[in-house]
């Protein structure tokens, strides 16, 4: 469900009037050279909540100073989304514009010849500057651009700071064995430590991958990933599923985590009835969008780092995150390139940035954050030494699907710590080779 009319009304209020103060894009139809032609730009895209409102408002003003351009959105739910891109790009036809996560998913259409290589765009003008470059090499493969991101966040603990008093907790846990003492106590007290809905497999893969992470650093993953003196069946991710095992054997989750949806266990969250959610991001936004009252937990939201595992070789600083991004399709036309220069030039994107729909990558737009959550959230991102891309978009679709499979299993104890990662191992082996 979308949040009230009237607030997206003026949203897209607000950012007319900014955007109509902005000029034309940046590349040659702001130059008043577009073609005489009609053009059709395709783009798809996730946000199904208040920031796709925010995104068709800046393709309006897009099309409204260039009549020549036609900017067809289509959006569609994350699942719905993996599995329409997946059949397009089989049949060999990808939309001008759409949703990346980067990681080997892009490489894998990169291979394919599926996706416009922009590197020389990115490089007139100076609009790759524009970026950080963290973020803008999510988009890039073997020194190639194929996209360029828009929102980069980390992945970390949303709690109610009203449960976790009533359950006396007086500050958020910093260790692994806090975090368990916390589920404890929360238990105790009647109420549900952890929303979780593992149904859509992704959301549970994040406890995985962050203890994987703290165990075993980057240099860990990296040999895996590069098969260089490593594998994913390495004593780090083995011990991952252990400490999972852990947390499981508290049963920490609401019943029924097995085959909830994220929806549901968002819900959950943004109306008081479960203290906490492992989520990125977005978390706020959609934990707004699925309460009730459409409000969320307003001031009684709070956020902290995924906690640090005593004897593990990772720093406790690094993070686990990701997030959108736009990729451009092989055949996109120009004006699909010119209207990504428009879609990312700073003060199009400050309000986004302002309501929070975005986690500025664009250097500069930080200054516009006005949530202090988001402001917390941004600072633990700049601190980490390393930011580890979501596994199940880093790696290769299939070995991607076999790590959700996999914790899944270990979450339903249908396979031993050991099983998992042997499971993942051999499917990184095959795709990775």
């Amino acid at each position: 469900m979308r949040s009230s009319v009237r607030r997206a009304v003026a949203l897209i209020a607000l950012l007319s009037t900014i955007l109509a103060g902005c000029g034309g894009g940046t590349g040659d139809q702001a130059n008043g050279d577009a073609s005489e032609g009609q053009v059709t730009i395709e783009w798809w895209h996730i946000w199904t909540d208040q920031r796709g409102d925010a995104l068709q408002a800046i393709a309006d003003e897009y099309m409204k100073q260039h009549p020549n351009v036609k900017i067809e959105i289509t959006v569609l739910e994350n699942e719905a989304f993996k599995q329409k891109i997946a059949a397009v790009m089989q049949s060999g036809s990808p939309p001008d514009l759409f949703q990346s996560w980067g990681g080997g998913t892009l490489r894998e259409y990169a291979k394919a010849g599926l996706v416009k290589d922009i590197t020389a765009d990115l490089q007139q003008d100076g609009w790759g500057d524009t970026f950080e470059k963290a973020f803008l090499d999510m988009m890039a493969v073997d020194g190639r651009y194929y996209g360029v991101p828009l929102s980069i966040g980390i992945v970390g603990f949303w709690y109610n700071k009203e449960l976790f008093a009533k359950a006396g907790i007086p500050s958020p846990p910093k260790t692994w064995d806090e975090l368990l003492d916390a589920v404890r106590k929360l238990k105790a007290a009647g109420i549900t430590p952890i929303a979780l809905g593992e149904g859509e497999k992704w959301p549970g893969h994040f406890y995985w991958a962050y203890l994987a992470l703290r165990l075993g650093g980057r240099e860990a993953f990296e040999k895996a990933y590069t098969r260089s003196g490593g594998s994913f069946a390495d004593a780090p991710f083995v011990e991952a599923g252990r400490k999972l095992q852990e947390l499981l054997a508290l049963e920490p989750f609401q019943q029924g985590f097995l085959s909830a949806t994220y929806a549901d266990a968002s819900a959950l969250v943004g109306n008081g009835m479960a203290a906490m959610e492992l989520m990125g991001h977005w978390a706020p936004a959609i934990q707004k969008e699925n309460s009730t009252d459409k409000q969320g937990l307003g001031d009684k939201l709070g956020f902290f780092p995924f906690p640090a595992v005593p004897g593990g070789q990772g720093d406790p600083a690094d993070v686990l995150g990701g997030g959108d991004a736009i990729a451009v399709g092989r055949d996109a036309p120009p004006e699909a390139i010119d209207f990504l220069k428009f879609l990312t030039k700073k003060e199009n994107l400050k309000p986004m940035v302002e309501q929070g729909f975005v986690i500025p990558v664009v250097k500069g737009a930080e200054e516009y954050l006005t949530d202090p959550l988001m402001k917390e959230l941004v600072a633990i991102r700049n601190n980490a030494s390393y930011l580890q891309l979501y596994y199940d978009q880093v790696l290769p679709p299939s070995a991607a699907a076999a790590v959700n499979d996999a914790v899944q299993n270990l979450m339903a104890g249908k396979m031993t710590p050991e099983q998992v990662a042997q499971h993942i191992e051999e499917a990184a082996a095959a795709a990775l080779r």
